[in-house]
């Protein structure tokens, strides 16, 4: 599944990948602006500048499932400007019950897609994805090309190292986010915190059956969660994407003075720094376009999506491939365009965890894997 993006012998591999997993189609949903007609071509306008040539990109948004749709929500109201290419994985999802090795495997295969598919800006926005992948995915897609890598964990500790009274938090998650210790590893950064983390797998098989409430899902809530009632803890950071869609059960479950937190509005502010400190912001003039790419059953994937995404969402179109709007092989093509962002740039001041724009052009580039809160 791995791809090397600019070696061409990988051509015909890379096509087969564009065309979707194990040779399957991808199904793509495009949603419509709020205006009610159909967004244009991402890009479609004439740039001025390299900046603005790849702040016309897409935002590249992946998940294993319809939980990465509550990120996707967050960058679209906080950012309403740009444009997103979101994936579900949803033919190799749901990631929590997988090895970490296949977690990898699938979350890189995905993320070489949307890098060849030509977006300014990967999202990881799955929690067990961001556990198993991201130093790789730093290592692949920023050091090599200046493609700022996000991800959900480190937002979600911040806010709730903030948002803590007692300094007890609790962590639910997939088996997979929970048995990496990622979320304690992160947590190292700031003393005297208790963190009682809880496994909590079938909450994500309730959401992408859509459902959100019932008896069977108060039971299941009622038995993850008796262990963080019994620590006493006053935050719950929702360690996966999918769970913000089950906050009403969790939350009465908890009682209300417990605080719950979603890292989805705070992954979205580091996107906008991101986007801010590379230069990168989309300054178009039109709507922007928003594109959903479901790996499996595509049926499913529109019905949550409009559920979950809200009521701009005006119409749905399918079409069989990825490549149909962002052509294979657009990579080696905009790698240039990258670095040149990256030269340009190079008086910002950046976040801990971004390459620096001296080491991607030097070519002995260094990922800082900064944990800092």
């Amino acid at each position: 599944m791995l791809l090397q993006p600019c070696d061409k012998s990988d051509t015909r591999r890379r096509t087969q990948l564009m065309a979707g997993h194990h040779g399957k189609p991808y199904s793509r949903i495009i949603m419509t602006s709020a205006s009610g007609s159909p967004s244009g071509a991402l890009g479609s306008s004439t740039p001025t500048s390299n900046g603005e040539l790849i702040g016309a990109r897409p935002i590249g948004i992946f998940d294993s499932g319809v939980g990465g749709l509550t990120v996707a929500r967050s960058i679209i109201d906080q950012l309403p400007n740009e444009s997103i290419l979101y994936v579900g994985d949803t033919a190799n999802g749901p990631y929590g019950p997988l090895p970490i090795a296949e977690v990898r495997a699938n979350a890189l295969g995905v993320m070489d897609e949307l890098v060849d598919s030509g977006v300014k800006l990967l999202t990881i926005a799955c929690n067990s994805a961001s556990a198993a992948v991201l130093r790789d995915a730093r290592e692949r897609y920023t050091a090599r090309y200046g493609i700022p890598v996000i991800e959900v964990i480190q937002p979600a500790v911040r806010r709730a190292v903030s948002a803590t009274r007692s300094g007890k938090i609790g962590v639910i998650g997939t088996s997979a986010t929970v048995g990496s210790r990622a979320y304690e590893d992160t947590f190292a950064a700031a003393p005297d915190l208790t963190i009682t983390s809880v496994a909590c797998p079938a909450f994500v098989n309730f959401v992408e059956a859509g459902i959100t409430t019932g008896p069977d899902l108060l039971a299941a809530a009622n038995e993850y969660l008796e262990p963080l009632k019994s620590a006493g803890v006053d935050t719950v950071v929702l360690g996966c994407t999918h769970y913000p869609l089950l906050t009403g059960v969790i939350s009465f479950v908890m009682g209300e003075d417990v605080t719950l937190v979603s890292s989805a509005e705070e992954t979205a502010k580091d996107v906008y720094r991101a986007l801010a400190n590379h230069g990168i912001q989309r300054t178009e003039a039109q709507a922007p376009s928003h594109e959903f790419v479901a790996t499996g059953d595509a049926t499913q994937f529109e019905t949550l999506a409009r559920r979950f995404l809200g009521p701009e969402v005006l119409s749905v179109k399918h079409v069989d491939h990825v490549a149909a709007q962002y052509p294979t092989g657009s990579l080696a093509r905009i790698t240039p365009e990258m670095l040149e962002a990256a030269r340009s740039g190079a008086g910002l001041s950046r976040r801990s965890y971004f390459v620096q724009p001296e080491d991607t052009l030097a070519g002995d580039a260094r990922t800082t894997m900064g944990r800092g809160l």
